[in-house]
Order: C-alpha cells, then sequence, then structure tokens
C-alpha cells in the first residue's frame, strides 16, 4: 500500500478497524501460539530515505505497534520481539543512548496510560541480560512488567539486550547452581529448557525476519531449531513492512498447518520468487524466503 494513502484522514481509524476484522477470519484457521519477529533494516530504511538512524528506529516501532496489534487480533498468544541486541553495544555511543532514550521515551507512554494495556489486555516482559542496561532504563522497563503483570490476553516478550548465546549460557549456569543444590538432578534438554528466558511461553512455531537478511544473528536459536518453527524471511525493511505483508504470512501458516498436518507436523521448505511468483518447496526443513 502506497505511503500517500496513509495521508487520508480516517486512514487510522480504517485501518484498525480493517486488523481487527481480518484477525477474527484468521482466528478461525490455524494460528501460531508464538510468534519470533526480527525487526531488521531500521538503519538502512533511514540511509535510504536520507533521514535521521533515530527516525528509522523511531518508524520501526510505529511498524511494531500496528503488526503486534494484527497478530494479537488474530489469536497470536505470545510476541518474542528482537528489540535490541547485546551486540549493538558496539555501535557508536549516540546510536546507544538514543535506543535507550527511545525504550524509556516509548515505555514511559505505557506506564502513563495504564488503562490503555488493560484495554489490549498484553502483559509486557523484557527478557535478556539485564544487568547491562542503565538503572534509568530498567526502572521503566520493570514498572512496565509491573503495570501489565495482571493481564491476560496475550504477552509480548521484549528481548532488550539479548542473545541467544547469552541466554543459553544463562540457562546452563543455572542448571549447574541448581544441581548443586540436589545433585540427584539429571541433566538433559528439558532441564536446559526450562532455564530459558522463555520457559513459560509455548514453543515457537513462527519466526520472521525482515530486510532480506537470511540469518539468525543469535534469536531464539535454540526454539527455532523445532521441526514445528516455520521460517520467514522478509524482504522490505522493518518500517515498510506492513500489516497486509503479515496477513499473507498467517494465511501461508494456516494453509501449510492444514494441508501437511499429517506429515508428522512438519511444515514444507518453501521459497517465494519475489519476481515471478513461482514457488518451489521440499520436506526437509521450515525455512521461508518470502515476497
Amino acid at each position: 500500500m502506497s505511503d500517500w494513502i496513509s495521508t487520508f484522514p480516517g486512514y487510522k481509524n480504517l485501518l484498525s478497524a480493517s486488523k481487527k476484522i481480518i484477525g477474527k477470519i484468521i482466528s478461525t484457521g490455524s494460528v501460531p501460539s508464538h510468534v519470533g519477529i526480527i525487526m531488521d533494516g531500521n538503519r538502512r530504511y533511514a540511509k535510504s530515505h536520507k533521514i535521521e538512524i533515530k527516525e528509522g528506529h523511531n518508524l520501526g516501532f510505529e511498524t511494531m505497534a500496528n503488526i503486534l496489534e494484527l497478530l494479537y487480533e488474530s489469536g497470536v498468544k505470545v510476541t518474542t520481539v528482537y528489540a535490541f541486541s547485546i551486540e549493538n553495544f558496539k555501535r557508536s555511543s549516540f546510536e546507544v543512548q538514543w535506543l535507550m532514550d527511545l525504550a524509556k521515551s516509548k515505555f514511559n507512554q505505557i506506564n502513563q496510560h495504564g488503562f490503555l494495556c488493560e484495554e489490549y489486555g498484553v502483559k509486557i516482559k523484557i527478557i535478556g541480560n539485564l544487568k547491562m542496561l542503565p538503572d534509568d532504563v530498567l526502572v521503566v522497563l520493570k514498572e512496565t512488567e509491573e503495570i501489565t503483570k495482571n493481564n491476560t490476553r496475550a504477552v509480548l516478550n521484549v528481548c532488550f539486550p539479548y542473545t541467544s548465546r547469552d541466554e543459553i549460557t544463562t540457562s546452563i549456569k543455572n542448571v549447574v547452581e541448581e544441581t548443586m543444590r540436589n545433585p540427584t538432578i539429571e541433566i538433559n534438554e528439558n532441564l536446559i529448557e526450562s532455564n530459558l528466558y522463555t520457559k513459560d511461553n509455548p514453543p515457537v512455531e513462527l519466526l520472521i525476519r525482515t530486510s532480506g537478511t537470511y540469518r539468525l544473528s543469535d534469536f531464539m536459536l535454540w526454539q527455532a531449531v523445532s521441526p514445528n518453527c516455520k521460517i520467514v524471511f522478509i524482504n522490505q525493511l522493518w518500517p515498510n513492512f506492513k500489516p497486509w505483508d503479515m496477513i499473507k504470512i498467517l494465511i501461508n501458516f494456516a494453509f501449510e498447518k492444514y494441508w501437511y498436518a499429517n506429515e508428522n507436523s512438519k511444515f514444507v521448505n518453501t521459497y517465494y520468487d519475489s519476481e515471478d511468483e513461482t514457488i518451489t518447496s521440499d520436506n526437509e526443513y521450515t525455512m521461508t524466503k518470502a515476497i
């Protein structure tokens, strides 16, 4: 959808109403209970549009809000977003500071309008190595968790700051401490998984990365290895990713879930060619290149 359409009066209200209607339709089929999103491309979007990098991140936050609304209207119970990698601390001090200020600003807005959290019923959880955050940012994020802790409609996990290697390392440290207290405990995959940040959430069934980069960048590596997790790579930069793009992914998810439910519940490996829209598939893995 062209950007100029969004300038029309009433566009946002129409878009919100449309997402509710389409979400209700999608919810009648198979919907992933847990969706992971790597929101990549904010910086490249800013550079390509000759705007400040911080404005690219700000537009990325607005995109996240639009996509989350659609996901929850469609019946998704948990969404985990990659908001800030531990590796991002290696960026310029100016950009890191601005990202911290953006987080404070956006979560302060949530905290100041607690009734909106109750209206949407979303519980917000901050997951990652929180010890690495500045105290002022951590205070705001913890306040958001406290305000939303009783909401039950859906969960939003914000990975900030996070890497999967750090998550697995933390889990193993917890397992070691647990076995020192109780040497009879058997160390196995289930024990490690029960100490991951996502231990209280259903398995990840759909993982999306935007920007045309075909790697997971240390995001939910343990969770994504499941044959029941569909991985989708999108060519658009994150600020360009629209609800309609998400709708197509959800419809494709439901279609594959329906047709291949009897094949050990594994997804077909589907590749979309963005130029001629030809489709090929195989039955081995779960990685998808989307339009």
